[in-house]
């Protein structure tokens, strides 16, 4: 396989082995592995409001500064800071359908991203991603509306595919309507989906597929490195802007 593969013709479809990474999809395994931990662990102390879920989850109010009192329309709520909430709530999820559909989405995307962009580049996916669906949250959700699970990262997941299959001339069409079909359902009444962190992971995993397809060269790499420290900083100031604001 490696001979054939070295001496193929140089198509579009074989420019894709530059973004060639280990096959063995073990960012993959490692997300799901930590997810499942993390819920066995809300299964111990108690699902919805226990310990370990309110202590991961995220919601708007904690953008606010420590001690901050925040008018809403449920009433004052007495806010904190507590940015690394824009990544743990992606670990947490509200009950055993809830992580059996995220965890088997996550490993069908993840199976094909991973090989594709290489671990490290696949981790910083998911972390922007997840951070991105937070951001979504933080900017069209009630303040005080507690959101979880991994499903905003993986829409990043399948927007930042969508741009690499793209760029790389491949077929998009079927990954279209998946996400078309994915994000419809997202605004059905009744089922408590977290839209808002829908939205925002799509964005935020357009924006980092767009990035790694345009550093794709080995001499763009700092300059890759660069954009996606500019990224997460900017999400994260989006998602702290009361902060700032002085609220």
């Amino acid at each position: 396989m490696r001979q054939q593969r070295a001496t193929a013709p140089r198509t579009k479809s074989a420019f894709l082995t530059r973004f060639t990474g280990p096959r063995q999809p073990t960012v993959t395994y490692v997300i799901i592995g930590i997810c499942i931990l993390v819920f066995i662990a809300q299964w111990v102390t108690g699902l919805g409001n226990g310990p370990v879920t309110s202590s991961l989850w995220y919601a708007g109010i904690y953008g606010y500064p420590n001690g901050a009192v925040v008018q809403t329309s449920q009433g004052a709520v007495l806010a904190s800071f507590e940015p690394w909430r824009m990544i743990t709530t992606a670990f947490v999820h509200a009950n055993i359908l809830h992580i059996a559909l995220n965890m088997y989405t996550l490993w069908i995307f993840g199976i094909v991203l991973e090989p594709m962009l290489g671990r490290v580049r696949y981790g910083v996916l998911f972390v922007l991603s997840a951070i991105a669906g937070s951001v979504g949250v933080y900017l069209l959700d009630s303040p005080v509306q507690p959101v979880v699970g991994a499903s905003g990262a993986i829409f990043g997941m399948m927007a930042a595919l969508l741009i690499i299959q793209r760029h790389l001339g491949g077929p998009i069409t079927q990954l279209l309507v998946l996400v078309g079909i994915n994000l419809v359902i997202s605004f059905l009444p009744g089922f408590s989906i977290a839209w808002q962190a829908h939205v925002g992971g799509l964005v935020g995993g357009a924006l980092v597929g767009l990035i790694y397809t345009q550093t794709r060269a080995r001499s763009r790499r700092a300059l890759q490195v660069v954009l996606l420290i500019v990224l997460a900083v900017l999400l994260v100031l989006v998602g702290s802007w009361h902060v700032f604001a002085g609220a």
